[in-house]
């Protein structure tokens, strides 16, 4: 997927916020299949363990029988119909999410030829922020930023300075 188009900031971002909030002795259930970002914690000596692709719209097994102390989510949440239901199944107290936020200038992602690589939800971080909540998470700390792209026009302008990513480190609220 990104072999010719590695996201480097975001991932650079992404890591940066993961070593502030999680320590490397802990473990990792990282939602979605084995992918370029799971290599990078690996070899920054996070012990990971992905899903297998299962929909989690549906199948929460492999979160709810996981023992791992973080969830991490990155770019995950916005293809699901409903986040709100994995995420009140997950049994860690720490989770890492990040999700690409709505572009008021911009039609949500959608591929054509892959049904599993379109957006149902680009978040506002207000909405996220509710989902999470409202699922029992308390929201720690949290980031945005800026994807800018290499191209002419009014929309590549405004990528430059609207924010794209949206990352949050929560813990488990206690009932």
């Amino acid at each position: 997927m990104y072999e010719s188009n590695y996201p480097k900031k975001r991932y650079e971002n992404t890591l940066s916020f993961l070593q502030k909030h999680v320590n490397t002795s802990e473990t990792i259930l990282d939602l979605g299949v084995v992918n370029p970002f799971t290599h990078i914690m690996k070899k920054h000596g996070y012990r990971v363990k992905n899903t297998q692709g299962e929909d989690l719209d549906l199948d929460y097994s492999a979160v709810s029988s996981s023992d791992a102390s973080v969830v991490t989510a990155f770019e995950i949440f916005e293809h699901m119909l409903a986040p709100f239901n994995v995420l009140k199944e997950i049994k860690a107290s720490k989770l890492v999410a990040s999700v690409p936020l709505k572009l008021w200038f911009a039609s949500a992602y959608r591929s054509k030829t892959d049904p599993r690589d379109r957006h149902y939800h680009e978040f506002e971080s207000w909405q996220f922020d509710w989902l999470l909540e409202k699922a029992g998470w308390n929201i720690i700390d949290s980031k945005k930023w800026t994807h800018p792209v290499n191209k002419i026009g009014v929309r590549p302008i405004l990528r430059r300075f609207t924010p794209r990513y949206y990352i949050v480190y929560a813990e488990r609220s206690t009932p």
